[in-house]
């Protein structure tokens, strides 16, 4: 028996192996990616300074074509179907209370804190967040980064920093208008399907969001957006094995954004919670 233990401990320290081997890649991914912001905060910093550094306002420009406009159709029909659901979802039990008009208050509330920003967060992932750690990976791959280099570009400046700006830039204006596109789907079913007054659920509407409940929605959609571009950047510039390892950091890129953002949100809503915002 005693000869057996020796024999024993590889087996039982596996698992832990395994998840200290997991643990220790997770801190050095959110390590590089932290690097890889800090690097890209710098270089935009410079572009605001004495001696300006040009960081492409083109390139963003076209970059937010690219990320946000063509986001905006999916962003508009998500956002329907969801307010559409939320207010047949909320009604029913509503009108056992003889309370059916709260739903426009329910769905203010949680459209413009949470599932607004959400919506946006989650289309613009998969449609934006792969695609440009493809078009990275891709670049990566066929060895133009490091023709960047050898020119003296900085592949930060030239392609990070401008995909990051366009993504947050997007992401806000798309948690805004999901938001509004929510609430007004919700209002069309309510007011046809549901009997629910236009003034009332507009009056509701209006009395239960804040100023606060909006700008919290707009704080979400920028710390998204910036959570998925450096995302998609970052796992686009350590991309190795050629086609295959393209397509390993797109799928990378999708499920770490999605995870990313909802920690954030959980984030924002247990430090609002704390400071008793809403």
């Amino acid at each position: 028996m005693a000869d057996d233990q020796p024999d024993r401990l590889p087996a039982l320290l596996t698992p832990l192996h395994f998840v200290g081997a997991r643990a220790r890649g997770l801190a050095e991914h959110v390590g590089s990616l932290f690097g890889l912001l800090l690097e890209a905060a710098r270089w935009m910093l410079r572009s605001c300074g004495p001696r300006r550094v040009r960081i492409g306002r083109a390139a963003i420009a076209s970059q937010m074509v690219r990320v946000g406009v063509r986001s905006i159709f999916i962003v508009c029909l998500v956002s329907s179907a969801v307010g559409l659901i939320l207010a047949l979802q909320l009604a029913p039990p509503l009108d056992e209370f003889g309370s059916k008009e709260l739903v426009a208050n329910i769905i203010a509330v949680a459209v413009l804190r949470e599932l607004g920003p959400l919506i946006g967060a989650i289309v613009l992932t998969g449609f934006a967040g792969a695609a440009i750690a493809a078009e990275i990976g891709t670049m990566v791959v066929s060895e133009e980064i490091e023709a960047l280099e050898a020119h003296a570009l900085n592949p930060v400046r030239f392609l990070v920093v401008p995909r990051v700006v366009a993504t947050v830039l997007s992401m806000t204006a798309l948690a805004v208008f999901s938001s509004v596109v929510a609430v007004l789907a919700a209002l069309t079913i309510s007011v046809i399907a549901l009997e629910i007054p236009v003034s009332v659920y507009i009056e509701n509407t209006l009395t239960q969001a804040k100023m606060v409940d909006f700008l919290t929605g707009v704080a979400k959609g920028g710390v998204f957006g910036l959570l998925i571009g450096v995302i998609a950047c970052g796992n686009g510039l350590k991309v190795t094995g050629g086609a295959a390892g393209v397509g390993r950091a797109t799928t990378q890129t999708v499920v770490q954004c999605i995870v990313a953002i909802i920690m954030a949100d959980l984030a924002f809503t247990a430090i609002f919670y704390a400071l008793r915002l809403f």
